[in-house]
Formats: C-alpha cells, sequence, structure tokens
C-alpha cells in the first residue's frame, strides 16, 4: 500500500507534537500514533525523519534495546 506525502508529513509532524505534549518517548509516540492511524509500526517506521530515526536510537541506547556501538535501526 501507498501511502501519500502528505500523510507522512502529518505522522511525523504527529509524532513530534506526541512528545513535547504528552512528555514521553519517540518510542512511545511512534506506537501510539501508528495506532490512531491503523498502520502497523513496521510500516510507520518508513514515514520517519532521520532526527527521528537519531532520537529513537538513542532512547533505544538508554534502555538497553540496542548497543551502543550498532546504534542502528532495523529499517
Amino acid at each position: 500500500m501507498m501511502y501519500n506525502i502528505d500523510i507522512q508529513n502529518d505522522f511525523v509532524n504527529d509524532v513530534e507534537k506526541y512528545v513535547v505534549k504528552m512528555g514521553g518517548t519517540y518510542i512511545d509516540a511512534i506506537l501510539n500514533i501508528s495506532e490512531q492511524y491503523e498502520i502497523e509500526p513496521q510500516i510507520a517506521a518508513k514515514f520517519l525523519t532521520k532526527p527521528i530515526i537519531e532520537k529513537v536510537a538513542i532512547e533505544g541506547i538508554d534502555i538497553n534495546i540496542l548497543k551502543e556501538n550498532t546504534a542502528k535501526l532495523p529499517i
């Protein structure tokens, strides 16, 4: 399924707004916004910008999901 650029931009903006408004993590924001858009997180990962991917990687290191020297998300 193809998603248009507007949906992708809206998704990224909603993730950013969620983090600012709710004070949560980017990981939580992506999961919650994915649910609102009724899309799988694996699909949502394709919408993410490089800065958000970097923030998620940092969160992953902080909570020991990713190792620091291999901090690359599988997307």
